[in-house]
């Protein structure tokens, strides 16, 4: 009778607190999709539907300001081509991305986490924040066209 009581409690206790969700709230997202580590359920997002940032052509002049942007606003500290860091990996992520997805998490990076089923699933991989780096959108689009330019550059565009 005591070990079905506490068997009860337990299950009762684990529902309630999300089975070690740490916010407390039910995940819209399964398994990390599309990034290091990938499983098969992937999390689907209304930002990310549509042809890949890749399909589209690179405005050269916006990517080599998006270059500068890229360093200066200090994604460097977090983010690499081809290497793990504190952040994702931004080798090929124009093939997995769209540009209203990479737009969205550059301009709001808080609110993403918060509500995009893929942002949530990166917060989780990576355990870290992005900072919002105050960006204007003009700005945003820079730094897509210079990850575009770039994954073009290393061959992963194809």
């Amino acid at each position: 009778m005591r070990v079905t009581a506490l068997f009860g409690l337990t299950l009762v206790y684990l529902l309630a607190t999300g089975c070690g969700n740490k916010n407390g709230t039910p995940s819209t997202a399964s398994a990390p999709s599309n990034t290091q580590g990938a499983s098969a359920v992937a999390a689907v997002s209304k930002y990310d539907s549509g042809p890949r940032a890749a399909a589209e052509p690179v405005d050269a002049a916006r990517a080599k300001t998006g270059q500068g942007l890229f360093s200066t606003k200090g994604c460097t500290a977090c983010h690499a081509f081809g290497l793990k860091m504190s952040g994702p990996d931004m080798a090929g992520v124009t093939r997995r991305r769209t540009s209203a997805w990479m737009a969205e998490q550059i301009l709001h990076p808080e609110v993403m986490t918060k509500q995009d089923p893929i942002a949530h699933q990166l917060f989780a991989t990576h355990a870290l924040q992005m900072p919002n780096q105050g960006l204007t959108q003009d700005e945003a689009r820079s730094v897509i066209e210079y990850l575009k330019a770039h994954d073009r550059a290393d061959g992963a565009a194809h």
